[in-house]
């Protein structure tokens, strides 16, 4: 008898052993059919990124004279950009006071990516002649390189004589950082230091202009992205007061049921 259980308990753990190889098998080949089908979807969405980049190349192409035209009306509205950029919730911050009145010399802002979209693109102010520096057109620009980093370029104010103190140019440090009171939006144009895309860095004013601004800045010059907010804030208000009211008519009726 103790013999016979031993034979059984071996069969059995030969059973289990097979039982386990054959799951074994079975799991690497689902798991080598689904990287198949994933590298199948993979080249698809290449596929698909390609055909997206040529879509919007042609239609840079197209949009290029109407945004010109669109400068054109723009060059006919007084301080048009520098009220865009005032009434937007994110770049009005970066303005001081004396950025504010260089802003009213700004004749025009243009961003344009490179012919090859994948490449980079350049954002342009272009201004009058003014008594804050010589240059009329200060630009930054973004190239893309395949390992995953950009290279970020910028115009060297050439600032009037005592212009580039008073407007937070000179300015100096702690630490790494500026002193608040220091701050003027056109130090952005000299940070250009390489950044690495894959570590989440990333120019976050030069993505504001060119992702929200610049596509329909006219939102920000009629301050329609603050009623919009406020119209969101009214209907909260309104669905409150629902709520509440709503709330006194069950009070009302759980009194006069005890009553």
């Amino acid at each position: 008898m103790v013999a016979d259980r031993g034979k059984k308990s071996k069969v059995a753990d030969r059973t289990q052993d097979e039982h386990s190889d054959h799951i074994d098998t079975d799991l690497v080949l689902s798991i080598e059919k689904l990287q198949e089908v994933q590298d199948d979807l993979d080249k698809f969405n290449e596929e698909a990124s390609e055909k997206v980049l040529e879509v919007e190349q042609k239609y840079n192409e197209i949009r290029r004279p109407v945004y010109v035209k669109r400068n054109e009306i723009i060059n006919s509205i007084p301080d048009f950009w520098l009220t865009a950029f005032l009434s937007h919730p994110a770049l009005g911050d970066l303005l001081s006071e004396e950025d504010s009145k260089i802003f009213k010399y700004l004749d025009s802002l243009d961003v344009e990516d490179f012919k090859d979209v994948k490449l980079g693109y350049s954002i342009t102010f272009n201004f009058k002649p003014n008594p804050y520096f010589e240059d009329t057109k200060l630009t930054k620009t973004f190239t893309f390189f395949d390992e995953g980093t950009t290279k970020i370029t910028g115009t060297n104010i050439k600032w009037k004589e005592g212009m580039g103190a008073a407007n937070g140019v000179n300015h100096e440090k702690k630490g790494n950082k500026r002193l608040p009171s220091d701050e003027s939006f056109f130090s952005w144009f000299s940070e250009t230091q390489q950044k690495d895309i894959l570590e989440g860095i990333h120019d976050e004013v030069a993505e504001i202009i060119k992702e929200d601004l610049w596509p329909n800045p006219l939102k920000y010059f009629n301050n329609e992205a603050d009623e919009e907010d406020s119209d969101g804030d009214e209907d909260d208000d309104e669905e409150k007061g629902d709520d509440d009211e709503q709330d006194d008519d069950d009070e009302d009726a759980d009194e006069e049921e005890d009553s």
